[in-house]
């Protein structure tokens, strides 16, 4: 299959990649940092360097690739988890205007997104971004992925595991591979509780 998967030098992208590649799927890896572009080919994917709020230029290199699936995988979050709160308007931005330009891009190519979202409520406009975000996806007949908090390698719990839900950002990975030919619908990928 061919993928594209935005969001692709993130945590869980990083893991996703090699494991997508050594299923046979082709790759292509979004990023906005051109600096990101070598650890993507180096991972196995096809670098493509674009900001997804740059709607015109999205819309040309999803097309150009012509996939037959979009994973959305982006957010916008901070290397350090103290700053996340200061990075709320940005990431309910991605939710709202990053997933509404990367649906549309998908939907002209006829193809469905599958969407990263969270497994946990969120306060205030963040709760009503991470609403926008699902409806967008389903309304299109895309599915959610919602997630457990991240813990492991490159994520803000590397040593002790979050409160629940939660989820090892490899087993994250791994399980999303399942969700590839899901039908349209929420799914969660959490730790279960008597591991």
């Amino acid at each position: 299959m061919r993928i594209f998967l935005a969001g692709a030098s993130g945590v869980i992208g990083q893991h996703l990649i090699p494991m997508l590649v050594a299923e046979g799927h082709v790759v292509a890896g979004m990023t906005r940092t051109p600096g990101k572009a070598e650890r993507l080919r180096s991972l196995g994917a096809e670098p493509i360097v674009c900001d997804v709020f740059d709607r015109d230029t999205l819309f040309k290199v999803v097309d150009r690739f012509a996939p037959e699936v979009v994973i959305h995988q982006l957010t916008d979050l901070p290397d350090d988890a103290e700053l996340v709160l200061a990075r709320t308007e940005a990431n309910n931005r991605m939710r709202r205007e990053g997933t509404t330009n990367l649906v549309d891009a998908a939907q002209r190519c006829g193809v469905r997104v599958i969407a990263q979202s969270v497994a946990w409520p969120l306060p205030g406009d963040g709760g009503a971004a991470v609403a926008f975000h699902e409806r967008k996806v389903l309304g299109a007949n895309g599915v959610i992925v919602r997630y457990g908090r991240f813990f492991g390698p490159g994520t803000y719990f590397e040593g002790e595991p979050p409160p629940a839900p939660r989820v090892h950002v490899a087993d994250a990975a791994r399980r999303t591979l399942a969700v590839l030919d899901a039908s349209s619908g929420v799914i969660a990928i959490i730790e279960n509780p008597l591991d």
